[in-house]
Protein backbone atom coordinates (compact mmCIF):
# COMPACT_ATOMS: atom_id res chain seq x y z
CA UNK A 1 0.00 0.00 0.00
CA UNK A 2 1.37 3.43 -0.67
CA UNK A 3 -0.62 7.01 0.32
CA UNK A 4 -1.30 9.54 -1.67
CA UNK A 5 0.29 13.10 -2.07
CA UNK A 6 -2.27 14.66 -0.21
CA UNK A 7 -2.28 12.12 2.56
CA UNK A 8 1.25 12.29 3.11
CA UNK A 9 1.15 16.27 3.47
CA UNK A 10 -1.67 15.90 5.98
CA UNK A 11 0.80 13.73 7.70
CA UNK A 12 3.04 16.11 8.11
CA UNK A 13 1.19 18.96 9.10
CA UNK A 14 -0.53 16.85 11.30
CA UNK A 15 2.56 15.77 13.11
CA UNK A 16 4.47 19.26 12.59
CA UNK A 17 1.05 20.79 14.84
CA UNK A 18 1.62 17.86 17.71
CA UNK A 19 5.06 19.38 17.72
CA UNK A 20 3.58 22.87 17.62
CA UNK A 21 1.26 22.04 20.81
CA UNK A 22 4.23 20.53 22.70
CA UNK A 23 5.95 24.54 22.47
CA UNK A 24 2.99 25.83 22.20
CA UNK A 25 4.00 28.17 19.17
CA UNK A 26 1.16 30.64 18.54
CA UNK A 27 -1.00 30.77 15.29
CA UNK A 28 0.76 32.99 13.16
CA UNK A 29 3.90 31.02 13.25
CA UNK A 30 1.39 27.91 12.66
CA UNK A 31 0.57 29.06 9.72
CA UNK A 32 3.54 29.92 8.23
CA UNK A 33 4.90 26.81 8.81
CA UNK A 34 2.36 24.68 7.11
CA UNK A 35 2.81 26.94 3.88
CA UNK A 36 5.70 26.51 1.85
CA UNK A 37 7.54 29.62 0.84
CA UNK A 38 7.40 29.01 -2.84
CA UNK A 39 6.28 26.53 -5.29
CA UNK A 40 6.89 26.65 -8.64
CA UNK A 41 4.94 23.84 -10.73
CA UNK A 42 6.71 23.23 -15.01
CA UNK A 43 6.02 21.93 -17.80
CA UNK A 44 9.08 20.14 -19.14
CA UNK A 45 8.47 19.23 -23.05
CA UNK A 46 11.30 16.73 -24.12
CA UNK A 47 11.99 15.21 -27.51
CA UNK A 48 12.03 11.49 -27.32
CA UNK A 49 13.96 9.04 -29.17
CA UNK A 50 11.17 8.19 -31.53
CA UNK A 51 10.66 11.97 -32.78
CA UNK A 52 7.53 12.46 -30.63
CA UNK A 53 6.98 15.06 -28.01
CA UNK A 54 6.06 14.42 -24.59
CA UNK A 55 5.33 16.80 -22.01
CA UNK A 56 6.38 16.01 -18.26
CA UNK A 57 4.82 17.82 -14.80
CA UNK A 58 7.68 19.04 -12.51
CA UNK A 59 7.99 20.79 -9.62
CA UNK A 60 9.82 22.63 -6.90
CA UNK A 61 8.96 23.12 -3.53
CA UNK A 62 10.78 25.40 -1.14
CA UNK A 63 9.34 24.96 1.88
CA UNK A 64 11.44 27.46 4.33
CA UNK A 65 14.81 29.12 4.90
CA UNK A 66 15.26 30.74 8.13
CA UNK A 67 18.02 28.72 9.13
CA UNK A 68 19.60 28.79 5.33
CA UNK A 69 19.80 27.75 1.53
CA UNK A 70 16.84 25.31 0.59
CA UNK A 71 18.41 21.54 0.55
CA UNK A 72 16.81 18.95 -0.62
CA UNK A 73 16.24 16.19 -3.18
CA UNK A 74 15.22 15.77 -6.98
CA UNK A 75 12.85 12.57 -7.45
CA UNK A 76 11.63 11.19 -10.60
CA UNK A 77 8.86 8.98 -9.99
CA UNK A 78 5.08 8.10 -12.14
CA UNK A 79 3.11 9.02 -9.21
CA UNK A 80 4.62 12.23 -8.26
CA UNK A 81 2.17 15.03 -6.63
CA UNK A 82 2.96 18.78 -5.70
CA UNK A 83 1.26 18.01 -2.20
CA UNK A 84 3.61 14.70 -2.07
CA UNK A 85 6.78 17.51 -2.74
CA UNK A 86 5.21 19.65 -0.06
CA UNK A 87 5.02 17.07 2.29
CA UNK A 88 9.23 15.92 1.73
CA UNK A 89 9.81 19.67 1.54
CA UNK A 90 8.52 20.36 5.00
CA UNK A 91 10.38 17.21 6.35
CA UNK A 92 13.36 18.35 4.63
CA UNK A 93 13.26 21.50 6.72
CA UNK A 94 13.13 19.50 10.25
CA UNK A 95 15.72 16.90 8.87
CA UNK A 96 18.07 19.62 8.34
CA UNK A 97 17.28 21.71 11.79
CA UNK A 98 17.37 18.23 13.80
CA UNK A 99 21.09 17.62 12.40
CA UNK A 100 21.98 21.16 13.00
CA UNK A 101 22.89 22.20 9.57
CA UNK A 102 22.99 25.63 7.99
CA UNK A 103 19.67 24.72 5.27
CA UNK A 104 16.38 25.20 4.92
CA UNK A 105 13.91 22.46 3.47
CA UNK A 106 13.26 22.10 -0.41
CA UNK A 107 11.99 19.29 -2.73
CA UNK A 108 11.62 18.31 -6.31
CA UNK A 109 10.26 16.15 -8.67
CA UNK A 110 9.02 15.19 -12.22
CA UNK A 111 6.55 12.73 -12.84
CA UNK A 112 8.11 10.31 -15.25
CA UNK A 113 8.21 6.32 -15.32
CA UNK A 114 12.50 6.72 -15.40
CA UNK A 115 12.34 3.04 -15.83
CA UNK A 116 10.86 3.48 -19.55
CA UNK A 117 13.09 6.17 -20.61
CA UNK A 118 16.09 6.19 -22.38
CA UNK A 119 19.22 7.69 -21.11
CA UNK A 120 18.92 10.69 -23.63
CA UNK A 121 15.45 11.03 -23.18
CA UNK A 122 16.61 11.27 -19.36
CA UNK A 123 18.84 13.62 -19.76
CA UNK A 124 17.37 15.70 -22.08
CA UNK A 125 14.29 15.68 -19.25
CA UNK A 126 16.88 16.82 -16.77
CA UNK A 127 18.67 19.75 -18.94
CA UNK A 128 15.14 21.05 -19.62
CA UNK A 129 13.90 20.98 -15.86
CA UNK A 130 16.91 22.35 -14.93
CA UNK A 131 16.62 24.78 -17.30
CA UNK A 132 13.19 25.63 -16.10
CA UNK A 133 13.79 25.89 -12.37
CA UNK A 134 17.55 28.11 -13.18
CA UNK A 135 15.81 31.05 -11.42
CA UNK A 136 15.28 29.83 -8.33
CA UNK A 137 18.27 27.14 -7.24
CA UNK A 138 22.03 28.53 -6.90
CA UNK A 139 24.81 27.37 -4.36
CA UNK A 140 23.39 30.47 -1.93
CA UNK A 141 20.00 30.27 -2.98
CA UNK A 142 18.73 25.96 -2.84
CA UNK A 143 20.68 23.49 -3.89
CA UNK A 144 19.34 19.94 -4.81
CA UNK A 145 20.32 16.45 -4.64
CA UNK A 146 19.64 12.64 -6.01
CA UNK A 147 16.51 11.02 -4.28
CA UNK A 148 14.08 8.42 -6.09
CA UNK A 149 15.51 7.44 -9.35
CA UNK A 150 17.65 10.31 -9.71
CA UNK A 151 21.54 9.63 -8.87
CA UNK A 152 25.03 11.07 -9.41
CA UNK A 153 24.77 10.96 -13.45
CA UNK A 154 21.46 13.35 -12.73
CA UNK A 155 23.30 15.30 -10.84
CA UNK A 156 26.14 15.64 -13.04
CA UNK A 157 23.55 16.84 -15.78
CA UNK A 158 22.26 20.14 -13.79
CA UNK A 159 25.25 21.18 -12.69
CA UNK A 160 26.58 21.40 -16.17
CA UNK A 161 23.01 22.64 -17.73
CA UNK A 162 23.43 25.35 -14.78
CA UNK A 163 27.17 26.12 -15.17
CA UNK A 164 26.45 26.58 -19.08
CA UNK A 165 23.55 29.09 -18.30
CA UNK A 166 25.43 30.88 -15.56
CA UNK A 167 28.69 31.03 -17.46
CA UNK A 168 30.87 29.53 -15.20
CA UNK A 169 31.63 26.35 -13.48
CA UNK A 170 29.53 25.68 -10.30
CA UNK A 171 29.91 22.59 -8.65
CA UNK A 172 28.24 23.91 -5.17
CA UNK A 173 24.55 24.09 -7.07
CA UNK A 174 24.40 20.03 -6.77
CA UNK A 175 25.45 18.05 -4.20
CA UNK A 176 25.64 13.89 -4.86
CA UNK A 177 27.49 14.20 -8.08
CA UNK A 178 29.96 11.83 -9.11
CA UNK A 179 33.67 12.65 -7.48
CA UNK A 180 35.40 13.45 -10.46
CA UNK A 181 32.97 16.36 -11.13
CA UNK A 182 33.18 17.51 -7.18
CA UNK A 183 31.38 15.15 -5.57
CA UNK A 184 32.58 14.02 -2.03
CA UNK A 185 33.72 10.78 -1.09
CA UNK A 186 31.47 8.86 0.64
CA UNK A 187 28.24 10.28 -0.42
CA UNK A 188 27.12 7.37 -2.05
CA UNK A 189 26.51 5.29 0.62
CA UNK A 190 26.00 8.19 3.40
CA UNK A 191 22.46 8.07 3.98
CA UNK A 192 22.77 4.38 4.27
CA UNK A 193 25.90 5.43 7.09
CA UNK A 194 23.14 7.18 9.17
CA UNK A 195 20.93 4.88 9.26
CA UNK A 196 23.49 2.07 10.51
CA UNK A 197 24.78 4.70 13.38
CA UNK A 198 21.21 4.76 14.49
CA UNK A 199 21.14 1.26 14.77
CA UNK A 200 24.12 1.15 16.22
CA UNK A 201 23.08 3.59 18.87
CA UNK A 202 19.23 2.49 19.44
CA UNK A 203 21.37 -0.83 20.20
CA UNK A 204 23.19 1.11 22.93
CA UNK A 205 19.99 3.19 24.26
CA UNK A 206 17.49 0.24 24.16
CA UNK A 207 19.96 -2.61 25.76
CA UNK A 208 19.93 -4.48 22.23
CA UNK A 209 23.11 -6.80 21.53
CA UNK A 210 24.52 -5.13 18.38
CA UNK A 211 25.62 -8.54 17.90
CA UNK A 212 23.19 -10.96 16.21
CA UNK A 213 20.86 -8.29 15.98
CA UNK A 214 17.66 -9.78 13.76
CA UNK A 215 17.74 -6.93 10.94
CA UNK A 216 14.49 -6.76 8.20
CA UNK A 217 15.15 -3.99 5.56
CA UNK A 218 12.14 -3.26 2.88
CA UNK A 219 13.62 -1.77 -0.07
CA UNK A 220 17.11 -3.21 -1.25
CA UNK A 221 18.00 0.43 -3.07
CA UNK A 222 20.60 2.56 -2.62
CA UNK A 223 19.58 3.10 1.10
CA UNK A 224 18.64 -0.32 1.67
CA UNK A 225 21.16 -2.43 0.31
CA UNK A 226 24.65 -0.47 1.68
CA UNK A 227 22.92 -0.23 5.43
CA UNK A 228 22.37 -4.00 5.16
CA UNK A 229 26.13 -4.27 3.91
CA UNK A 230 27.53 -2.04 7.21
CA UNK A 231 25.13 -3.75 9.55
CA UNK A 232 26.66 -7.30 8.66
CA UNK A 233 30.31 -5.76 8.93
CA UNK A 234 29.62 -4.46 12.11
CA UNK A 235 27.89 -8.39 13.43
CA UNK A 236 24.00 -7.72 13.00
CA UNK A 237 22.32 -10.68 11.58
CA UNK A 238 20.02 -9.69 8.23
CA UNK A 239 17.23 -11.82 8.06
CA UNK A 240 15.60 -10.45 5.65
CA UNK A 241 15.31 -8.14 2.24
CA UNK A 242 12.82 -7.15 -0.13
CA UNK A 243 12.71 -4.83 -3.46
CA UNK A 244 9.49 -4.11 -5.07
CA UNK A 245 8.97 -7.49 -6.68
CA UNK A 246 8.99 -9.25 -3.33
CA UNK A 247 11.20 -10.30 -0.26
CA UNK A 248 13.59 -13.53 0.63
CA UNK A 249 13.83 -14.70 4.24
CA UNK A 250 16.45 -16.40 6.23
CA UNK A 251 16.00 -17.02 9.93
CA UNK A 252 19.83 -17.85 9.93
CA UNK A 253 20.81 -14.96 8.31
CA UNK A 254 21.95 -14.22 4.75
CA UNK A 255 24.92 -12.29 3.22
CA UNK A 256 24.42 -8.69 1.71
CA UNK A 257 26.94 -8.72 -0.66
CA UNK A 258 26.38 -11.94 -2.22
CA UNK A 259 22.48 -10.74 -2.41
CA UNK A 260 23.95 -7.51 -4.04
CA UNK A 261 25.22 -9.06 -6.37
CA UNK A 262 22.66 -11.77 -7.64
CA UNK A 263 20.36 -8.39 -7.54
CA UNK A 264 21.91 -6.57 -10.11
CA UNK A 265 22.54 -9.69 -12.44
CA UNK A 266 18.55 -10.40 -12.36
CA UNK A 267 16.65 -6.79 -11.17
CA UNK A 268 15.68 -8.62 -7.93
CA UNK A 269 16.50 -10.57 -5.02
CA UNK A 270 13.49 -12.91 -4.94
CA UNK A 271 15.17 -16.08 -6.23
CA UNK A 272 18.65 -15.79 -4.42
CA UNK A 273 19.85 -19.69 -3.46
CA UNK A 274 16.48 -21.01 -3.51
CA UNK A 275 15.64 -18.84 0.17
CA UNK A 276 12.14 -18.55 1.31
CA UNK A 277 10.07 -16.00 -0.97
CA UNK A 278 8.14 -13.80 0.97
CA UNK A 279 5.53 -10.32 0.14
CA UNK A 280 6.48 -7.39 1.28
CA UNK A 281 3.78 -7.03 3.53
CA UNK A 282 4.52 -10.30 5.08
CA UNK A 283 8.22 -9.20 5.42
CA UNK A 284 7.10 -5.85 7.07
CA UNK A 285 5.17 -8.32 10.07
CA UNK A 286 8.53 -10.42 10.79
CA UNK A 287 9.67 -11.00 14.47
CA UNK A 288 13.00 -8.75 14.26
CA UNK A 289 15.36 -6.33 16.68
CA UNK A 290 15.26 -3.73 13.68
CA UNK A 291 12.87 -2.94 10.61
CA UNK A 292 13.98 -0.46 8.57
CA UNK A 293 11.06 0.62 6.33
CA UNK A 294 13.69 2.08 3.46
CA UNK A 295 11.48 2.44 0.26
CA UNK A 296 8.62 4.54 0.11
CA UNK A 297 6.43 6.47 2.19
CA UNK A 298 3.07 5.20 4.42
CA UNK A 299 4.14 1.31 4.22
CA UNK A 300 3.15 1.09 7.91
CA UNK A 301 -0.46 2.10 8.59
CA UNK A 302 -3.40 1.79 10.74
CA UNK A 303 -4.23 -1.48 9.04
CA UNK A 304 -0.82 -3.58 9.45
CA UNK A 305 0.74 -1.86 12.33
CA UNK A 306 -1.07 -4.20 15.00
CA UNK A 307 0.73 -6.76 13.41
CA UNK A 308 4.68 -5.09 13.63
CA UNK A 309 6.70 -7.23 15.88
CA UNK A 310 9.80 -5.39 15.48
CA UNK A 311 11.39 -3.91 18.69
CA UNK A 312 13.06 -0.91 17.07
CA UNK A 313 12.18 0.39 13.58
CA UNK A 314 14.37 2.92 11.81
CA UNK A 315 12.76 4.88 9.05
CA UNK A 316 15.71 4.73 5.82
CA UNK A 317 12.45 6.02 3.90
CA UNK A 318 10.59 9.38 4.20
CA UNK A 319 7.28 9.03 5.83
CA UNK A 320 7.24 5.10 6.40
CA UNK A 321 5.22 5.24 9.12
CA UNK A 322 2.21 7.11 9.37
CA UNK A 323 0.54 9.03 12.58
CA UNK A 324 -2.29 6.10 12.88
CA UNK A 325 0.68 3.94 13.15
CA UNK A 326 2.35 5.62 14.99
CA UNK A 327 0.02 5.69 17.85
CA UNK A 328 -0.59 2.00 17.32
CA UNK A 329 3.36 1.41 17.76
CA UNK A 330 3.17 3.81 20.98
CA UNK A 331 0.87 1.35 22.42
CA UNK A 332 2.57 -1.81 21.78
CA UNK A 333 5.84 0.28 23.02
CA UNK A 334 7.51 -0.15 19.44
CA UNK A 335 10.27 2.32 19.17
CA UNK A 336 10.46 4.41 16.36
CA UNK A 337 13.51 6.54 15.06
CA UNK A 338 12.35 9.18 12.82
CA UNK A 339 13.00 9.72 8.98
CA UNK A 340 14.21 13.26 10.29
CA UNK A 341 16.80 11.63 12.35
CA UNK A 342 17.22 7.94 10.69
CA UNK A 343 18.04 8.85 7.33
CA UNK A 344 19.54 12.39 8.00
CA UNK A 345 23.37 10.64 6.50
CA UNK A 346 22.59 11.95 2.95
CA UNK A 347 21.59 15.83 3.78
CA UNK A 348 24.53 15.45 6.05
CA UNK A 349 27.45 14.45 3.96
CA UNK A 350 25.56 16.81 1.19
CA UNK A 351 26.45 19.82 3.40
CA UNK A 352 29.77 18.35 3.69
CA UNK A 353 29.97 18.16 -0.68
CA UNK A 354 28.84 21.68 -0.27
CA UNK A 355 31.37 23.29 1.97
CA UNK A 356 34.20 21.27 0.22
CA UNK A 357 32.88 22.84 -2.94
CA UNK A 358 32.70 26.25 -2.14
CA UNK A 359 36.58 26.27 -0.94
CA UNK A 360 37.55 24.00 -3.31
CA UNK A 361 39.18 21.97 -0.57
CA UNK A 362 38.41 17.59 -0.60
CA UNK A 363 38.49 15.51 2.20
CA UNK A 364 39.27 11.97 2.54
CA UNK A 365 36.53 9.06 2.70
CA UNK A 366 37.28 8.63 6.03
CA UNK A 367 37.18 11.89 7.26
CA UNK A 368 33.69 11.85 5.65
CA UNK A 369 32.66 9.30 7.44
CA UNK A 370 33.97 10.15 10.65
CA UNK A 371 32.18 13.77 10.80
CA UNK A 372 29.15 12.11 9.45
CA UNK A 373 29.33 9.43 12.33
CA UNK A 374 29.86 12.43 15.04
CA UNK A 375 27.20 14.54 13.62
CA UNK A 376 24.67 11.28 13.39
CA UNK A 377 25.58 10.81 17.40
CA UNK A 378 24.94 14.24 18.52
CA UNK A 379 22.18 14.46 16.84
CA UNK A 380 21.07 10.88 18.05
CA UNK A 381 21.75 12.18 21.72
CA UNK A 382 20.14 15.52 21.52
CA UNK A 383 17.22 13.87 20.21
CA UNK A 384 16.73 11.06 23.11
CA UNK A 385 17.37 14.15 25.30
CA UNK A 386 14.12 15.84 24.01
CA UNK A 387 12.56 12.49 24.29
CA UNK A 388 13.13 12.62 27.85
CA UNK A 389 12.78 15.78 29.12
CA UNK A 390 9.06 16.01 26.90
CA UNK A 391 8.08 12.08 27.98
CA UNK A 392 6.98 12.06 24.57
CA UNK A 393 8.02 9.36 21.57
CA UNK A 394 11.46 9.98 19.47
CA UNK A 395 9.42 11.24 16.14
CA UNK A 396 7.85 14.29 18.69
CA UNK A 397 11.11 15.08 20.24
CA UNK A 398 12.94 15.00 17.33
CA UNK A 399 10.24 17.10 15.55
CA UNK A 400 9.86 19.74 18.98
CA UNK A 401 13.72 20.07 18.94
CA UNK A 402 13.64 20.75 15.07
CA UNK A 403 10.44 23.27 14.76
CA UNK A 404 12.44 25.20 18.28
CA UNK A 405 15.33 25.67 16.11
CA UNK A 406 13.34 26.68 12.90
CA UNK A 407 11.21 29.27 14.87
CA UNK A 408 14.26 30.44 17.15
CA UNK A 409 15.36 31.57 13.56
CA UNK A 410 12.46 33.01 12.46
CA UNK A 411 12.07 35.13 15.42
CA UNK A 412 15.77 35.98 15.44
CA UNK A 413 15.20 37.51 11.92
CA UNK A 414 12.24 39.23 12.08
CA UNK A 415 9.90 39.58 9.58
CA UNK A 416 10.70 42.00 6.34
CA UNK A 417 9.11 44.04 5.09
Amino acid sequence: MSISGKEFLDSAIQQFEEAAEILKLEEGLRELLKMPKRTLIVSVPVKMDNGSIKTFMGVRVQHCDALGPFKGGIRYYPTVTVEGVTALAMLMTWKTAVMNLPFGGAKGGVRCNPKEMSLNELERLTRRYTAMIYDIIGPHIDIPAPDVYTDAQTMAWIMDTYSQLKGEPTPAVVTGKPVNLGGSEGRAEATSYGVAVCVREATKKFGIPLKNARVVIQGFGKVGAHASQILYDWGAKIIAVSDFKGGILSKDGLNPYKVSEYEKKTGSVVGFESMKSISNEELLELECDFLIPAALEGVIHKRNADNIRAKVIIEGANGPVTPEADSILDQKNIKVIPDILANAGGVTVSYLEWVQNLQRFYWTREEVLNRLDERMVKAFNEVAEYQEKYRVNYRRAALVLAVERVVNAIKSRGLWP
